[in-house]
């Protein structure tokens, strides 16, 4: 059978329960994912220390070739775009400015230093940038605080810090002509028992509140705040969790962030977004998979990652949520890793505009349970993979394990050779 007959067969398939899988495959060309740069080198960045501060982010595995600069990183980013289909965005953090040898601290840091993403960006035709303060491994993380920091000192460097990405991240959505998301994470805790939370957060708060004061245009630039139930070293206490956050996002009409591992192993992301859409305009979700605890493993088609973009193809709300992903694993090829959860992801958005929505809709109405369940489970064993093998093919990119012959040779001709 070819490739088409497969095609046209789960078609018909699908429209016997409603479904037009080319309208699908055409509202799976604007789905935007933001790949992540922190993949590429394990998280380390270009930036020029003084010394080593580790306060933050582990990356695991000594996978040889690791992206060393920014022409690397591009490079590679640019290989693993081949095999995703679709037109996406990718996500820097301010430490992957280019300086030319230049040490800038953080809260020095301009425009001009991230013009080379910008040009690479222009010149892959339609691809757009996110951006991120970093605010983490570096000597200002003074008892491991920061925005929330009992030091003003400490506290108006990174103040200082976010403020010039919140710039920064304007000035690349008006380059680009897209909205970039300008994600703000901090890893400020307390490792045992911390007994002036009230100030710590309100320190937190008084910062945004600063941070914030100026105000740019939503279609060149957004906000995010990303809060965390525990982190190494801050298993006891985080100044930024998902209340503190949630109601300053509320208040302050600021995106949150719901970032997959970063809650209680029980605690489902997708039972928590139509709760928050009910009430907020919008929120950035980060895709990753904690196994066990918040440790950023390579996206794999689960149950949850369905379920979540089930539920936002169900709100109708892809309008309201941006998707970008976030883990980092040194272990394995660092190319295939973003090409895996970039496909995985993507499949998962598929399989949410190709449910029988309607027909489901209808029998829950009607409180016919049996069958909205017998739908359900039937829908699990439909053939989207004929789908999603159409659209890789109508995007230019290879179709189902063909990927990975190209990241080994990918591998063989340029990671490998890196000494």
């Amino acid at each position: 059978m070819t490739e088409n007959q497969r095609y046209e067969q789960a078609k018909a398939i699908y429209a016997d329960l409603g479904v037009d899988t080319d309208r699908a495959l055409e509202e799976l060309k604007n789905k935007k994912i933001s790949i992540h740069c922190w993949q590429g080198d394990d998280g380390i960045g270009f930036e020029i220390k003084d010394k080593s501060v580790n306060t933050g982010i582990m990356a695991t595995g000594n996978f040889p070739g690791k992206a060393r600069n920014g022409d690397e990183l591009r490079a590679d980013v640019s290989k693993a775009m081949e095999m995703i289909p679709g037109k996406h965005k990718f996500n820097l953090h301010s430490i992957y400015a280019e300086t030319n040898g230049k040490k800038v601290e953080r809260d020095e840091l301009r425009y001009e230093y991230f013009e080379g993403w910008v040009a690479w960006a222009k010149e892959e035709k339609g691809i757009g940038l996110d951006f991120n303060p970093t605010i983490y491994n570096h000597v200002n993380m003074k008892d491991g605080y920061s925005l929330s920091s009992p030091d003003a000192n400490i506290r108006n460097f990174w103040i200082r810090h976010t403020k010039e990405c919140r710039e920064i991240a304007d000035r690349i959505g008006r380059e680009l002509g897209q909205k970039c998301v300008n994600n703000i994470w901090i890893s400020d805790g307390s490792k045992d028992e911390c007994i002036n939370k009230a100030e710590l957060r309100e320190n937190l708060k008084n910062s945004l509140d600063e941070i914030f004061a100026t105000a740019y245009d939503s279609s060149h630039m957004v906000d995010a705040l990303e809060p965390k139930l525990f982190g190494i070293g801050t298993e006891s206490f985080v100044v930024g969790s998902l209340e503190f956050y949630l109601a300053y996002a509320l208040l302050h009409h600021k995106l949150l962030c719901l970032d997959m591992g970063h809650y209680h192993p029980t605690e489902l992301v997708s039972e928590k977004i139509s709760s928050l859409l009910t009430f907020m305009d919008g929120i950035l979700l980060h895709v990753s998979r904690g196994v066990r605890w918040d440790s950023d493993h390579v996206v794999s088609y689960s149950d949850e990652l369905q379920n979540i973009f089930h539920e936002i193809c169900r709100m109708q709300a892809y309008s309201k949520v941006d998707i970008a992903l976030d883990f980092f694993d040194a272990s394995i090829d660092r190319v295939g890793a973003w090409v895996i959860g970039a496909r995985n992801t993507l499949k998962a958005i598929l399989v949410s505009l190709l449910e029988p929505v309607q027909l489901l809709r209808k029998a829950e109405k009607e409180g016919d349970l049996a069958s909205r369940l017998g739908y359900l489970e039937e829908c699990k064993s439909l053939p989207f993979g004929a789908v999603w093998d159409r659209y890789c093919e109508m995007c230019g990119v290879p179709v189902r394990d063909q990927w990975i012959s190209e990241m080994k040779k990918y591998e063989k001709e340029v990671i490998f050779k890196r000494s």
